[in-house]
C-alpha cells in the first residue's frame, strides 16, 4: 500500500507514491533521482546522507519518508543559487579543499551550513573546538579534517556577510 507523499524539495513542490517502509535518503536518491545526498553507514554515524528537513540538519537514513510529509527539504543540489553559484559555504570547500574523494562533502557541508545557522561559529582558536565537536556526526575517511575546518569557518564568515 503506497502513501501520497506531498513536500517542497529544494523549493519546488513534489508529490510522489512511496512505501511507508521507505527511508528518505532512498526516497530523495531514488524516486526523485537527488544523488548528491549519499547513503554510507545506513546507521546513522557516518553523516554522508544529511540533509535540511524544515531548515534543520537531519539524517536522512534514519527516517522515513512519510515523516517528511508536508516539509521543506533541502539536499545539496538545492544549496547553490539558480543560476548555478555556489552557496557560500560550497564555495569554501571548493577554496579550502576541504575534501579528497567527495562522497562525504555533501553531508559535512548541510551540516556546516546548520551549524552556522543555528549556532553561528566562533573563529578563535575554541571556535575549531566548537566545528570539530558540530561534525562529530560526519565521517570523513580521507582527510584529517584540518582544511574540512578551514571550509567550514571561511563558509560562516561568508554566510555573515
Amino acid at each position: 500500500m503506497s502513501i501520497r507523499l506531498t513536500l517542497q524539495v529544494n523549493g519546488k513542490s513534489v508529490a510522489r507514491d512511496c512505501e511507508p517502509q521507505t527511508l528518505l535518503v532512498d526516497f530523495i536518491r531514488e524516486d526523485l533521482r537527488l544523488t548528491g545526498t549519499h547513503v554510507g553507514c545506513d546507521t546513522a554515524q557516518c553523516g554522508a546522507c544529511t540533509v535540511h528537513l524544515n531548515g534543520r540538519a537531519v539524517k536522512s537514513c534514519s527516517m522515513l519518508a512519510v515523516q517528511a510529509q508536508g516539509a521543506q527539504l533541502t539536499t545539496i543540489e538545492g544549496l547553490a543559487a539558480a543560476d548555478g553559484t555556489l552557496h557560500p559555504m560550497q564555495a569554501a570547500f571548493k577554496a579550502c579543499h576541504g575534501l579528497q574523494c567527495g562522497f562525504c562533502t555533501p553531508g559535512m557541508v548541510m551540516s556546516a551550513v546548520d551549524l552556522v545557522q543555528q549556532h553561528g561559529c566562533d573563529f578563535s582558536p575554541a571556535g575549531e573546538t566548537q566545528v570539530r565537536e558540530a561534525l562529530e556526526g560526519n565521517i570523513c575517511r580521507c582527510t584529517g579534517y584540518h582544511n574540512i575546518v578551514k571550509a567550514v569557518q571561511q563558509g560562516a564568515a561568508a554566510m555573515k556577510n
